[in-house]
């Protein structure tokens, strides 16, 4: 056994040393070397040695192959749900690595919150989402493909999750149907806002499999272990969505999901990189309303004089067309939101001279928690390509549970209460009252209203004390208009019986004739005293009668 490998090896080696020695008198005694062409074809195709360019040409291919397969991650994973059909449609037409990289490099450029910096905070935020969806949500596929995955990857992290790991009883809503039943594991997230999305947005992923692959759905009752039959017959009794329901869920889903887009680039690359063409003055005013203790509704305001616009004449009609783009940012540059949108402004062409002295009004309203923040707003003129920017830092102020307070004091050139389906939505529209403001122009001057024109004013009051007994509150609201150092020439005082208050917050909306004072200039002043734990507040304004 031990000589029969020693025997083989022996073999090989004696067959190995005759073939050599073979080769060796065939080479001594062969006839002289054949032509090129000849023994380029007798040669072995595979052993034939490549000219110089053909192994360039194939060091080129080995680059693009490898190339194209990192472009093709960088699509299909890195940026798969933040790039834009557009933006994914250029990148496809690319040939070359050269213009790979600086497309990439120009994507995340676009998206940096801080272009002076050295940093991208978007660039690394995004992979760091990706890299705890990885580690939070895989579920045998990787996390950044999962559901939550996704969503966590656009969207950041929820304002809330409610959490169902294991399933176990459910008390259902009253849309639901209302009841207990069992379930299976699941998640809800809220998002206070989401950008083309709505505020107050809630999805919801179910792990129907019980195996951790949450997936998200637009049926509420997904989650339910018994809302089926094995028959697959819903069972007796449970509600399920009609049509609306269905169709605004499913918008929902596609709204959350769908890549960040900006549509005015133009606009965005002046923000971003802060170039300012002074051709199209603006005035811009911010207020501040309550909506719960740590959400805060932002109006915004931008005025733009009709004399700065340029009209294009159609069929008698003269059309003015701008676009705005807003943004809302930390002060480290992290963006918190962002808004865009397209005003048009049209006028009689008779009208237009008269018309050309008074001013357009934009309006927009958002969510921020409070904080500071730094508001940029690019607006440009569509026929005249003309732009300007305009920047200003914003204090978005924290409502105290138990320190009386109010909101802005809004003077207004324009208040009535909206329709039942306009509640809440539209420019200008706060709770259920349109309250267009007059914006001063500097803005730290009163704002002025002609003598034929109405004076408004909207406030709401915050945390009003209430009695232990009755519940309601108890409190004093004198209003006083006069001139500046002098004597009141307007005065009511109010209980807050006498509104019919209820409850711990009040709305004081009133309209003044100007016509009742004399020009010059006035203050307005508020002063709200609570009988109750003895606080007051008075905040102020002042206007201008021409």
């Amino acid at each position: 056994m031990f000589w029969a490998p020693v025997r083989r090896c022996l073999a090989i080696t004696l067959f190995a040393s005759t073939l050599l020695c073979l080769v060796k008198s065939q080479s001594q005694t062969a006839p002289p070397a054949l032509s090129t062409n000849t023994q380029s074809t007798q040669a072995d195709p595979l052993q034939r040695p490549l000219s110089t360019k053909k192994q360039k040409d194939a060091q080129k291919l080995v680059k693009k192959e490898a190339h194209e397969s990192f472009g093709q991650r960088w699509l299909d994973q890195d940026v798969i749900y933040i790039i834009t059909p557009e933006e994914r449609a250029a990148f496809k037409q690319l040939s070359n690595d050269e213009e790979r990289e600086q497309f990439i490099e120009s994507f995340w450029q676009r998206r940096d919150p801080t272009p002076d910096t050295v940093e991208n905070e978007y660039k690394e935020e995004h992979y760091r989402r990706i890299a705890y969806a990885n580690e939070h949500f895989a579920s045998g596929i990787p996390g950044w493909k999962t559901d939550r995955g996704r969503i966590y990857i656009i969207h950041g992290a929820p304002d809330e999750i409610e959490a169902s790991p294991s399933g176990g009883t459910y008390n259902r809503t009253p849309q639901e149907g209302g009841g207990t039943t069992p379930t299976f594991p699941f998640e809800r997230w809220r998002y206070r806002h989401l950008d083309d999305v709505g505020e107050e947005v809630v999805l919801e992923f179910v792990d129907t499999c019980m195996c951790g692959d949450y997936h998200m759905t637009m049926d509420p009752t997904e989650k339910d272990a018994l809302a089926h039959t094995p028959m697959g017959q819903p069972l007796r009794g449970m509600p399920f969505m009609n049509g609306y329901q269905k169709f605004e869920a499913m918008e929902t889903l596609v709204g959350a999901t769908k890549p960040p887009q900006v549509r005015f680039k133009d606009l965005e690359d002046v923000v971003t990189h802060k170039i300012f063409l002074n051709s199209v003055p603006i005035d811009v005013l911010t207020n501040f309303v309550r909506i719960t203790d740590d959400a805060v509704l932002v109006p915004i305001a931008v005025q733009v004089k009709n004399s700065d616009i340029t009209f294009n004449n159609t069929n008698g009609v003269e059309r003015g067309t701008l676009h705005v783009f807003g943004r809302f940012s930390t002060l480290s540059g992290h963006v918190v939101q962002s808004f865009e949108d397209t005003v048009q402004v049209d006028v009689p062409h008779d009208l237009l001279p008269k018309l050309a002295g008074k001013p357009s009004l934009y309006g927009k309203s958002v969510t921020l928690m409070p904080g500071h923040y730094r508001l940029d707003i690019a607006v440009k003129d569509v026929n005249s390509d003309r732009a300007t920017t305009w920047s200003h830092s914003i204090t978005v102020p924290q409502f105290r549970n138990d320190q009386l307070a109010t909101s802005s004091l809004i003077i207004a050139d324009r208040m009535e209460r909206v329709p039942m389906s306009d509640i809440g939505t539209g420019s200008f529209v706060i709770g259920d009252m349109l309250v267009r403001p007059r914006i001063p122009s500097p803005e730290d001057q009163p704002v002025h209203f002609k003598h034929d024109q109405k004076i408004s004013f909207w406030m709401q009051v915050y945390n009003l004390s209430t009695d232990e007994k009755n519940h309601r509150p108890s409190a004093k609201i004198h209003y006083v208009v006069s001139p500046v150092g002098g004597t009141s020439v307007i005065q009511n005082t109010q209980s807050s019986a006498d509104l019919g208050l209820t409850g711990d917050q009040a709305t004081l909306q009133k309209t003044l004739p100007a016509g009742d004072l004399k020009p010059g200039t006035y203050e307005l002043r508020i002063r709200v005293d609570d009988l109750i734990s003895g606080q007051s507040v008075e905040p102020w304004q002042a206007f201008v009668i021409d």
